[in-house]
């Protein structure tokens, strides 16, 4: 039985017998044939398992006398060797003791051989075995601490986000309350200058009238305390810009870590999604002995922590400061507002008659006005019309000129093509009567406008003609903001 695969060496195991003596030489041409004949000998060799000595008695050059002159005429391929019957010839015998010898040799060799093979192979099945577990137990230590760390990247996502959300909310109240604030500074102004206004003007009185009386003892009161409550308010509003610069940074450092954080979660869930099978893995070499690393788990959470804690601080202080400012526009608008009834009161004591004509003029003025409200209203109303038809405008002509890209036979006048024709030149039609509309519109709000002027300008004329309490002095205080106007809601 024959094992495929492994060669014989029965022939190249031994080495080949000296030729014998008794031959006559060969000749030269036969001598350099047998030179010039070398084994088979491939560029690669793919075959470890070949024996040198197939080489080594290949390559062997054996000298022999010519054969033509011992037997002439007859060709080298038919001359029969010559053997020697003498007992000590050339030929070499064996005994069968060296042959079954020689045969156990090999025998064994080959088992010993064919042994150590096996083991071999045992050895290197078990070797791969124990790589192959190896690797897979390294990889899936890896992925599963890449799980971890994923985990942890969206818990302090989340962390952040719910953080950055109340921030974000923070911000905005604070930044209501500033606006309500420098409303409120702004609304300020107006009384003040009515207080003052009405100082100047009660200097105007004339005769056994020009007094000290408590209507300008209030007034100077008045003016005082809205003096002070401007400079508080003013104060305030420098506190609240303050905190709004904390609140910004600490967003933006919320902001920027967050943003890290997601680019990380992507990387390292993209890191942990990664198989043997998948795309786009390829060989870094010299990767592992590169350190870019700025932190550890420690100082990695503890940045995260840190950022958290400097939001919560800045946003802890921010609802005390919003409380504190509605505090203070609360006392503020009440302050003033007290103040500001207390001269009206002394103002209507001083106030004996009103006039008919004011009266008229300022319900006519109401009406103006209410008209004004109304046709702006209604402006608003037609140019919003206006935009929405210019935008289906932009759609059907954009659809037109999509449908100009329509290749050869397919630029076909369709029911589509007529009706998106016919869509285009109604808007056109209409945006025409709704600018029609808008310049009537305008018109009559500058007619309205002019209107309002005039009767302004009539009531200052009637005002003017009645005493300096009635007219001046109150007809400015009526001007004065409520109190829902000085807390900054409208």
């Amino acid at each position: 039985m024959e094992l495929y695969g492994y060669p014989l060496k029965a022939k190249f195991n031994q080495p080949r017998p000296p030729p014998p003596k008794v031959l006559p030489a060969s000749s030269s041409t036969t001598a350099i044939s047998y030179k010039n004949r070398i084994p088979y000998h491939p560029e690669s060799f793919s075959m470890p398992w070949m024996p040198n000595s197939y080489y080594k008695a290949a390559a062997l050059n054996p000298t022999l006398a010519p054969l033509t002159e011992n037997f002439p005429g007859v060709p080298p391929s038919k001359i029969v060797p010559f053997i020697s019957e003498r007992p000590n010839g050339v030929f070499s015998r064996h005994t069968l003791d060296d042959w079954h010898r020689s045969n156990m040799t090999n025998y064994k060799e080959s088992e010993t051989t064919r042994h150590n093979a096996e083991r071999l192979r045992a050895d290197l099945t078990r070797t791969i075995k124990d790589m192959y577990q190896q690797a897979r137990r390294t990889q899936g230590e890896s992925t599963k601490n890449l799980g971890e760390r994923v985990n942890d990247i969206e818990y302090w996502k989340s962390e952040l986000c719910i953080e950055l959300d109340a921030m974000i909310r923070e911000t905005n109240s604070l930044t209501d309350m500033q606006k309500r604030l420098e409303r409120a500074l702004a609304d300020t102004e107006g009384p003040f200058q009515v207080a003052h206004k009405c100082l100047l003007n009660r200097e105007k009185r004339m005769g056994i009238d020009l007094v000290n009386d408590d209507v300008e003892k209030q007034l100077i009161t008045e003016i005082k305390i809205i003096r002070s409550c401007r400079e508080r308010l003013q104060q305030c509003l420098d506190t609240v810009n303050s905190q709004l610069m904390c609140n910004k940074e600490a967003r933006q450092e919320l902001e920027k870590d967050l943003a890290d954080k997601q680019m990380g979660h992507h990387i390292d869930s993209k890191c942990y999604q990664l198989k043997n099978t998948s795309r786009g893995i390829h060989y870094f070499k010299g990767v592992e002995r590169i350190d870019a690393t700025v932190s550890v788990p420690e100082t990695w959470a503890r940045f995260t922590d840190n950022n958290i804690f400097r939001s919560q601080s800045a946003r802890a202080a921010s609802a005390k400061l919003r409380a504190s400012t509605e505090s203070l526009l609360m006392g503020t608008a009440d302050e003033m507002w007290r103040q500001f009834s207390k001269v009206n009161d002394a103002f209507t004591s001083r106030i004996t008659e009103t006039a008919n004509a004011k009266s008229k003029i300022q319900t006519h003025l109401a009406k103006t006005r209410q008209e004004i409200f109304q046709i702006e209203t209604k402006i608003q109303v037609i140019q919003k019309a206006i935009k929405d038809k210019e935008v289906q405008l932009k759609v059907a002509q954009t659809r037109l000129d999509e449908r100009t890209r329509r290749p050869n036979v397919e630029l076909c006048r369709d029911a589509a093509q007529i009706r998106l024709v016919q869509e285009v030149n109604e808007i056109n039609e209409t945006l025409r009567n709704l600018h029609q509309c808008l310049r009537a519109s305008e018109d009559m709000l500058q007619m309205l406008v002019r209107s309002k002027g005039v009767l302004e300008h009539d009531l200052v004329v009637k005002n003017n003609s009645l005493f300096i309490d009635q007219e001046r002095c109150m007809g400015m205080r009526k001007s004065y903001p409520s109190t829902v106007q000085i807390l900054g809601y409208v």
